[in-house]
Formats: C-alpha cells, sequence, structure tokens
C-alpha cells in the first residue's frame, strides 16, 4: 500500500441503556438507566491506547443530568469532537414540525455545551432519522455537517428483527416504521456531499457501507458476525477496508457503547445482537478491528473529514428526498 494513507472519520453514537430500552417499548428507560460509567472509561482507554481522537454524538438527556457530567467531560477533555444526538433519542424524529426540531436541537445543544464544554457542530439523527425539515434547521443553525444517512438495504431487515423481539403497540410500530431506514437507503451516495437546500446547503457524511452490496461494516455489525466466527469477521473486516481502498470510498465509521459492554455487565438488553458476549470478549475484538482500521487509514474526527473533502473539490449537491411519513 502506498505510504500516504488516505483518511476515514469514527464516530461513537453514545446512547445510553435508557435509550435502547425506550426505543424497544420496555418498561423502567423514564428512570434513565445509565451504564456510562462503565462505557464511557473502557472506550477512552482504547482509543488512548490507538491514540484516535473520534467524534462522540451525544444525547442531550444524559448531558442534562448532574450524574453524566463526569463522563462527558472526560470525553471532551480527551480531546475528542462532541456531537449532538438529539436530545430525547427518538428515532421517529424525522416526524416533528419544524417547531419541534428546533425545540429539540436547542434543548441538546444547550445541555451538551454546559456539560461538555463543547458546543456542537455535527449531527447524526437517532436510529438514522432524518428529514429536509431537520438538515435545514441544521443549516439554519450553523451546523458544519451533518452524518445521518446510512445507506444499506438492509434496515428493513434489522427493522423486522427489532420488532420481533420488542413488545410494541401498533402506535409505537408506527412511530419506528422507518428505523434505521429504508430501502431508498441503500442507492444514496457513499462519499460525502452536500444537501441542496434552496438557497444554502449543508455537507453530508454518511456513514460507510460495503462499496457494491451496501452491507454493513460498522462494529455493531462486525461483532454480530463474529457470534458466529470471530475470523470470518476479521476477513471480511479486512476486505471491506481493501476494498474501500480499491474504490476511493471515502470511509465513515460508527461505534456504538454496546461494542464494550457484554452479557456480564447487563442483562436488561439481551435483544440487541452480539449481547451474548461478554465484554472483554467485544474489547479484545473491538482493538483488533481498530487495528486493521489504522493500517489502511489515518483516522480523523467527522468534523475534520468533512473540512478536509469540502477544501479539496466542490462535494456533489443532492436534493433531500425522503419518503418516510
Amino acid at each position: 500500500m502506498p505510504t500516504e494513507k488516505p483518511i476515514a472519520s469514527l464516530s461513537l453514537d453514545l446512547d445510553n441503556q435508557w435509550s435502547y430500552l425506550k426505543t424497544h417499548g420496555d418498561p423502567g428507560w423514564e428512570s434513565f438507566p445509565s451504564y456510562l460509567d462503565v462505557v464511557v472509561p473502557r472506550v477512552l482507554d482504547i482509543l488512548r491506547a490507538h491514540q484516535l481522537t473520534i467524534t462522540v454524538f451525544v444525547e442531550g438527556q444524559d448531558a442534562a443530568l448532574e450524574r453524566n457530567r463526569g463522563p462527558l467531560r472526560a470525553i471532551a477533555d480527551a480531546g475528542h469532537e462532541i456531537g449532538n444526538h438529539s436530545f430525547r433519542h427518538e428515532p421517529w424524529l424525522h416526524r416533528y414540525d419544524e417547531r419541534q426540531i428546533d425545540g429539540e436541537l436547542s434543548r441538546a445543544e444547550e445541555a451538551i455545551e454546559r456539560a461538555t464544554g463543547q458546543r456542537p457542530r455535527g449531527f447524526r439523527g437517532p436510529g438514522f432519522s432524518v428529514s429536509r425539515a431537520t438538515l435545514e434547521a441544521l443549516a439554519r443553525r450553523g451546523y458544519r455537517y451533518d452524518a445521518s444517512i446510512f445507506p444499506t438495504f438492509l434496515g428493513p431487515l434489522a427493522r423486522a428483527y427489532y420488532f420481533r423481539t420488542a413488545r410494541l403497540s401498533p402506535e409505537q410500530r408506527r412511530q419506528r416504521e422507518a428505523l434505521y431506514g429504508t430501502l431508498a437507503d441503500g442507492l444514496r451516495p457513499l462519499n460525502p456531499y452536500c444537501w441542496d437546500l434552496g438557497g444554502t446547503s449543508l455537507c453530508e457524511v454518511p456513514v460507510t457501507t460495503l462499496p457494491g452490496l451496501r452491507i454493513p461494516i460498522h462494529m455493531s455489525y462486525l461483532l454480530y458476525l463474529a457470534v458466529f466466527e470471530a475470523r470470518l469477521a476479521m476477513l471480511y473486516f479486512r476486505a471491506a477496508m481493501r476494498l474501500c481502498r480499491a474504490t476511493r470510498t471515502q470511509v465513515s465509521l460508527l461505534l456504538h457503547p454496546l461494542d464494550f459492554v457484554g452479557c456480564d455487565d447487563t442483562g436488561s438488553l439481551s435483544f440487541f445482537p452480539a449481547m451474548n458476549l461478554v465484554s472483554a470478549h467485544k474489547v479484545r475484538l473491538v482493538n483488533e478491528m481498530l487495528q486493521v482500521l489504522t493500517s489502511f487509514f489515518t483516522v480523523v474526527t467527522v468534523n475534520e473529514h468533512a473540512e478536509r473533502v469540502s477544501r479539496i473539490a466542490p462535494l456533489p449537491m443532492v436534493t433531500p428526498c425522503f419518503s418516510r411519513t
């Protein structure tokens, strides 16, 4: 491989225990159970070991709670970029009207800035929820980029699995009917582009999927494969990174807290794939995957990714078109 490596961005959606329970329709989420005091030190130790600086998308509700201030401040103090992951983490954010969206963004921004000292410049919708109204609100509020697009055809399949394991009312199913995206998302560009919002624009940095087949390559999917065969997961990821290099796909990969949490930490999230693995095994696999990633790419934050690609050449303009209702 050439000596000079291309860049890749890495991000963590800091979904807390309560937000997974809420999306799954399980009781008890209203007390906001948290594992941040366990997850955040593990994540920071691993990133420090690999000398990585990444983007962490934080939920405003967590930032508003005093008990979470320590872990969240530790992320910012370690030099990582802080992004906005909404306030209430509702994957039906695309159903919100303009007033609701502005309120959601504003509440999250204020809580996150108080907790971390950083005003978010980037956004990722919960459950990859996005709408034109959200994009327009982000542009009005001075955001540098959005990172809510997950270009895969497997969104409906992941949603069907989630529904099969959840106890949801008809209304709750209707709210979540676009969870993880639609088939049309599989046709969206893999490389960064700009949303044409009629007089203004906003950079989009999609979560990368496998070029061609559009199969996920984020860490949670790799750990799901590792449940069956860890060597297969590693071979798949290495091949995916080679293919991204060969096709000049600008990689942006995604981590979740449950990539660092195992069945020895909690039993309330057993519905989530790969939660039958112990935490030590997951941490070892994540370390190995990050070694592969850094052997192919120079890893940066999503904000730096957006800034670099915007400086090199004008990004393609794409008109927002969403069939989600």
